[in-house]
């Protein structure tokens, strides 16, 4: 079981607006010793959308999805859900109850009802902004696309559907390899990855006006197993005569 995130929205693949959700996720996930498994960021496509939330359910992992809950006809995430998971679409009696509780007067419009047609047994994610609830169906919590909103949301289903759900705590070494090139360096991390099949090896390069470094890593969640792999990356750039500095 991995966790998911789909980002829905043209004005996010157009550009129009800047993705602030992606970020926000990990920062969540990391607290609790979590990350994320895959994003996807998704058009506001009907057809496109089913297939993604019916792979998402096929697959068991837990997936949050933001954005396309709202009543204008472009939003579409509420349909392709319904129709992922072969539900109709129905006013959800406790959301019907939120929505007069926060209008003016008490009346609900057609258009206003909308935000709380959901597929038939969702259960509703609390929205401490503006009191219009998102919605859950099985491993699916879908929250609205304004970041404000779906942080706290988010959070709310991490806390209360997921409260066992803790990471494996994570040993990570790293060093930094001056005047590198990053291809010198996969036969030492290949050899690493086949003497340590548990550990992850990554290099990350940069380059600062005339400077080249190699940021060179090992992580896992055995800890005698990265002590293990660093020590040989550590003896492989000695052996290869690379300078190197151990970095946080």
């Amino acid at each position: 079981m991995e966790i998911g995130l789909i980002i829905v929205g043209d004005e996010i693949l157009s550009g129009r607006r800047s993705d602030k959700h992606f970020a926000n996720v990990v920062e969540l996930l990391a607290k609790r010793g979590l990350q994320l498994g895959w994003c996807r960021i998704m058009a506001d496509d009907l057809a496109q959308l089913t297939r993604a939330y019916r792979s998402a359910l096929e697959s068991g992992d837990i997936v949050f999805s933001c954005g396309g809950i709202g009543g204008t006809p472009d939003d579409l995430t509420r349909q392709a859900v319904a129709a992922a998971s072969d539900r109709g679409l129905l006013p959800h009696a406790e959301g019907l109850e939120l929505l007069r509780q926060s209008a003016d007067n008490g009346d609900i419009t057609p258009e206003r009802q909308r935000m709380i047609e959901f597929p038939a047994g969702a259960r509703l994610i609390p929205n401490p902004i503006n009191q219009v609830p998102g919605f859950s169906v099985d491993c699916i919590h879908c929250v609205p696309g304004f970041p404000k909103m779906a942080t706290p949301m988010i959070e709310w289903v991490l806390d209360n559907e997921y409260p066992q759900l803790e990471g494996k705590p994570q040993l990570e070494h790293v060093v930094r390899i001056s005047h590198a090139r990053e291809s010198d360096l996969i036969p030492l991390m290949e050899s690493i990855l086949e003497q340590c099949p548990q550990v992850k090896v990554f290099s990350l390069p940069r380059l600062k006006k005339k400077e080249r470094w190699v940021d060179l890593g090992v992580k896992g969640d055995n800890f005698a197993e990265v002590d293990k792999a660093f020590q040989l990356l550590t003896q492989g750039l000695d052996e290869i005569e690379l300078h190197w500095q151990a970095i946080e």
